[in-house]
């Protein structure tokens, strides 16, 4: 015989009840995720103010670039002063130089910077925890007391005045790669690698079929901060390039500034689409840029 246990319903009244104490919560809840949306706009607008005056810039004529009150919105849009401004230097030769660098520049990034973080994470010798602490203390030097003896070596070798100069330094490893690559490295178990042993892999093929596939979002994070870095390089390009051919676009828009006139428009034309590269790269690959920073926090 089944005996059947019924549940109270609740009444009219505490539904109602129930729902009154439920109201002001969800409208707290609305107002809190309105107020974070309303400051998240005013952030972005702010950030973003630069660039939509530097596109509006480049598409006023040169009578409006300091007219008083400023405007946003030209009178007549300039759309030529793309294509004035980019003939007025070599400005596809320096694209083609600064491309030959960057793209050098993250090939040597990803392979000097990939071998010592796999010895720093998976291969045990005495010293090494001193090396890579000794590794990360070069961080803490400013650039600026390098410039002197590089530029003095550089010289030794006859390399002032070439591209060697600004794509050798990236193929002798960075230490803030070196360190991103390692702690991805340490996220991976152990027990892959002593798999592959077993089954009589090498340290170089361990590295190269089942370290590096997996430690993409990594891989991703180097390669974009390489990619921006030597994009937007100047200093370097500045001390150590002489002749116009070598120039990259970074100096080329340097250029721009004359002595009794500058055409801004122009200079800001050239500007928007030698930063177009960078906001396609990062808005393609920030995934990867970000959960590779993400990855940096997992130790073992």
């Amino acid at each position: 015989m089944k005996v059947s246990i019924s549940r109270p319903t609740p009444s009219a009244e505490v539904l109602s009840e129930q729902g009154k104490q439920a109201q002001p919560t969800r409208s707290r809840g609305h107002v809190r995720r309105l107020s974070i949306y309303i400051v998240l706009v005013v952030c972005s607008l702010a950030f973003l103010s630069p660039f939509l005056w530097m596109i509006s810039t480049s598409l006023k004529p040169s009578q409006e670039v300091f007219v008083f009150p400023p405007r946003l919105l030209p009178s007549s849009v300039q759309w030529h002063n793309y294509f004035d401004g980019w003939m007025a230097l070599p400005f596809t030769r320096f694209l083609t130089n600064t491309v030959l660098v960057t793209v050098a520049a993250i090939i040597g990034n990803l392979v000097s910077c990939a071998l010592p973080a796999y010895a720093f994470a998976r291969l045990r010798a005495r010293g090494s925890r001193f090396a890579f602490m000794l590794m990360l203390a070069t961080m803490m030097i400013p650039i600026e007391v390098t410039i002197v003896p590089i530029f003095l070596l550089y010289s030794k070798v006859h390399l002032i005045n070439t591209l060697w100069t600004l794509i050798i330094p990236p193929w002798l490893g960075y230490p803030f790669s070196i360190f991103l690559l390692r702690q991805s490295f340490l996220s991976l178990p152990r027990e892959m690698d002593e798999a592959a042993r077993i089954e009589g892999a090498t340290h170089f093929q361990i590295l190269t079929k089942i370290i590096l596939p997996l430690s993409k979002p990594a891989l991703g994070a180097v390669a974009i901060i390489a990619f921006v870095g030597n994009w937007n390089n100047l200093l370097a390009p500045l001390i150590y390039l002489r002749s116009t051919d070598n120039y990259t676009l970074a100096i080329g828009l340097n250029l721009f500034y004359g002595q009794s006139l500058t055409a801004y428009n122009q200079l800001m034309a050239v500007s928007v689409l030698s930063i177009l590269p960078i906001v396609i790269t990062f808005f393609f690959a920030q995934r990867y840029f970000i959960r590779g920073v993400a990855l940096t926090g997992m130790d073992r």
